[in-house]
């Protein structure tokens, strides 16, 4: 092949993979913001059943214990971990295909396009920690100060899309892209820090799991049960090490292949030649009337169009809706059971509740605007097509909304039940408050010109 044909070989193959990753992105934000519904509506069911006669029922299910067994040997866990520990692994793994995609063809691909979102996300996630820190310096609740550095993304794009087609494209980018560079940055915060001991043995287990994986995919195994028993092995490895879980979702999401198996000119050519025979050849929908000729072309076409495909957008495009409409509703069902029997102004004016509903409420938008501004105003970063600084204001109290990565963190962090329950008040209530207060900031910035 001569240097101009390889050439042009691979610029076709990027264009396929980046109109993938377009096309990912655009379901990514259609179902965050419609899964967002159902993730509101169990968060209510929650905290309606925990303060209920019934919340019995509600904390006994949590404490339920499932799993297998054999001989002397047993793997139980009770059902509230299976869904922290076990269906946010999926999560998980699902976010790191998204920051995947982001940092290889996204908003993170170049050191221009990534400087303000990344830098939004890290003020955003600085400022909260020092005025949690600020008010909780001593105690258990002093591990606490990772709570309010998160943001919902499903909950942020869902309040920015009941704006409408009003909201400029480069507003929906940022958001999009401050969001998952926050979630980069939660992952790294529960590995490093929220991680007591580390047990090396199983470590080097999942490490060895994963390359496996690597291999496995250098030598185009398609076997589904290979890769399930794998990933079940980086997943006990890392468990059984002492990191939380869903790290192994973000670990294989690194290692999974993004690129096609075959160029698209090759797949072009292909199915070209192979519908011509199989449309020559009269083919019928009676599967008995198959011959030897037409199966072949047929499987040959079903080989082209499974390798044409990446494994990452496509684990993405049939994974999302089942993270977005089934793990993280789960998550909010039996995380956000919060019982006010103490009152919420009691749990809001403790310095936990307090310093997470200071931290999300006025820690995020503060950070995320002043190192906008500051990134801007150096000409580091330019402002996105579009968007205004009251934009980018209204953006920043979106991503007050912690929601489920902030529960998430807060049972990681803090084992006092009752210091627990502060947080989650302090992490409920403020994500009402910058939901309710993010809308209307934003529908009024959008009602009104450029700046």
């Amino acid at each position: 092949m001569s240097p101009q044909n390889s050439a042009a070989g691979d610029e076709g193959r990027e264009t396929a993979i980046s109109s993938l990753m377009q096309r990912a992105s655009a379901r990514f934000f259609k179902s965050e913001a419609t899964g967002s519904i159902l993730l509101l509506f169990c968060t209510i069911a929650a905290l309606t059943w925990a303060n209920s006669p019934w919340s019995g029922a509600y904390f006994q299910l949590l404490r339920t214990k499932l799993g297998f067994s054999w001989d002397d040997a047993k793997f139980v866990l009770p059902w509230g971990h299976w869904i922290n520990d076990g269906l946010m692994a999926l999560y998980f793994f699902v976010v790191g295909l998204e920051i995947k995609r982001e940092i290889l063809v996204g908003q993170l691909s170049t050191v221009k396009k990534a400087i303000l979102p990344v830098a939004a996300a890290l003020g955003g996630m600085v400022l909260p920690a020092l005025i949690y820190t600020a008010l909780n310096r001593n105690g258990g609740a002093a591990r606490g100060w990772g709570i309010p550095m998160a943001t919902d993304i499903a909950f942020a794009l869902g309040i920015l899309a009941l704006l409408g087609p009003r909201v400029p494209t480069g507003l929906k980018v940022f958001l999009t892209a401050l969001a998952i560079a926050d979630d980069l940055g939660a992952v790294l915060v529960i590995a490093l820090f929220y991680t007591e001991t580390i047990s090396v043995g199983p470590l080097m287990g999942a490490c060895a799991a994963l390359g496996l994986i690597v291999l496995a995919g250098r030598l185009k195994i398609h076997l589904v049960s290979v890769y399930s028993v794998l990933v079940t092995l980086v997943w006990l490895g890392i468990l059984a090490s002492g990191i939380h879980a869903t790290v192994a979702g973000i670990l294989v999401a690194m290692v999974v292949p993004v690129r096609a198996r075959i160029e698209p000119k090759r797949f072009f050519a292909i199915a070209r030649e192979r519908l011509a025979e199989l449309e020559a050849s009269n083919l019928s929908g009676e599967v008995t009337t198959l011959n030897s000729a037409q199966m072949e072309a047929l499987d040959e076409l079903h080989e082209a169009t499974s390798d044409v495909v990446p494994a990452g957008p496509a684990f993405e495009h049939y994974l999302h809706p089942i993270t977005a409409f089934v793990i993280l509703p789960l998550f909010a069902l039996f995380n956000a059971g919060v019982v006010m029997d103490s009152g919420l102004t009691k749990a809001l004016t403790n310095p936990v509740g307090f310093g997470v509903l200071l931290g999300l409420l006025i820690g995020k938008q503060a950070g995320i605007t002043a190192a906008s501004w500051l990134v801007i105003r150096t000409r580091l970063a330019e402002m996105p097509q579009g968007v205004t600084w009251r934009q980018i204001h209204g953006a920043s109290i979106l991503a007050g909304i912690g929601f489920t990565m902030a529960l998430f963190v807060a049972d990681l962090a803090i084992e006092d039940e009752q210091l627990m329950g502060f947080s989650k008040a302090g992490i409920l209530a403020a994500s009402a408050v910058c939901a309710t207060v993010g809308y209307f900031v934003l529908r009024r910035a959008l009602d009104r010109p450029a700046d």
